[in-house]
């Protein structure tokens, strides 16, 4: 029970402090340590990223929350939500760069250890006087939640037995760790995390809703080189191992491969186009160890600056997934 106390405290704290921020607007300064980045990201993460990289600054809360708190200014290097939507709209109003999709959850519902109300199916909470806790629709897992329980013809009737809507799943659990409601809807990730306070009831794969994470480095973050290198960190098979330690369900990130080259022979200072395969996220091209200026323009392009001090050698093009190289030859 003491892990579920603590997570939710986390969560609370990790919430009053973005709040904070907020209302300092764009006058806020971050407070980074000498050794990391300021990440902002979604409660159901509190554990799972520190085991990546503890060495950054977090601040866990509401996704929604969250992105609201860095278009207001709050000092975020890294925005790391448990939708696609509020990435999308912070990119959309020039406050993000391009989101990337990082990893995937499910939906489940938990019930206290000792399971006093003897509920074994997700059918079994429109029993009346069933009390059950679910997060906010205005948080990820809460629209999560109804989406479920519409599409199972179920959310009147399990409506009618909510007793509490939180504003986290961390607080979802915590409600239902200390026996305070029969159940609660969170993501199978706080499951992992707690099974000696948790008894998992599943939600039939079939209804299942799409969970995708996904995050951004934000646009006016000082530190760019080294969020990039925690999204880097992030996206590595390493991480999204750790992730699925956690519960999660990694996002299968495929090589690179370039196929051409146009043209195959270039000057120092032109501009030559990469064409291949799963060229989304790169993160660097060399020449000959030489690092390149380079635009993503598709999963399958990049346009790429040959630097004026350009050795010869292999190009290389490096993503999260692994790296490729390609020929050049330098005129």
């Amino acid at each position: 029970m003491r892990n579920a106390f603590t997570r939710a405290r986390t969560a609370a704290l990790a919430v009053l402090m973005v709040a904070l921020l907020g209302a300092a607007g764009a006058s806020a300064k971050p407070n980074r340590s000498a050794a990391g980045i300021t990440v902002y990201a979604g409660s159901s993460m509190t554990s799972v990223l520190p085991a990546i990289d503890g060495s950054n600054n977090y601040s866990f809360g509401s996704s929604t929350t969250l992105a609201t708190q860095i278009t207001n200014g709050a000092p975020a290097d890294v925005f790391m939500s448990a939708n696609t939507t509020a990435p999308a709209s912070l990119f959309a109003n020039g406050v993000a760069q391009k989101p990337v999709n990082f990893i995937k959850n499910t939906l489940a519902v938990v019930v206290p250890k000792n399971n006093p109300a003897n509920l074994q199916t997700i059918y079994d909470l429109v029993k009346p006087g069933i009390k059950i806790a679910e997060a906010a629709t205005s948080v990820p897992v809460g629209s999560y939640t109804v989406q479920v329980l519409k599409q199972m013809n179920l959310n009147d009737q399990i409506q009618a037995n909510v007793v509490t809507q939180e504003t986290s799943d961390a607080n979802v659990v915590a409600k239902v760790a200390t026996g305070q409601v029969d159940a609660g809807f969170v993501y199978t990730s706080d499951y992992v995390i707690d099974p000696k306070e948790l008894t998992l009831i599943k939600v039939p794969a079939w209804a299942q809703p799409k969970i995708t994470y996904a995050l951004a480095i934000v646009t006016k973050s000082a530190n760019q080189a080294a969020a990039q290198a925690f999204v880097d960190k992030v996206l590595s098979p390493a991480g999204q191992a750790i992730f699925k330690q956690y519960g999660f369900i990694p996002i299968a990130t495929p090589t690179p491969t370039v196929t051409a080259v146009v043209p195959s022979a270039a000057k120092t200072g032109s501009t030559v186009t990469f064409s291949g395969t799963n060229l989304a996220t790169t993160t660097s091209v060399t020449f000959g160890g030489v690092p390149a200026k380079f635009k993503v323009v598709s999963a399958t392009k990049l346009q790429v600056t040959v630097p004026t001090t350009a050795k010869s050698g292999a190009v290389a093009v490096t993503t999260p997934a692994g790296s490729t190289t390609a020929t050049v030859t330098l005129r």
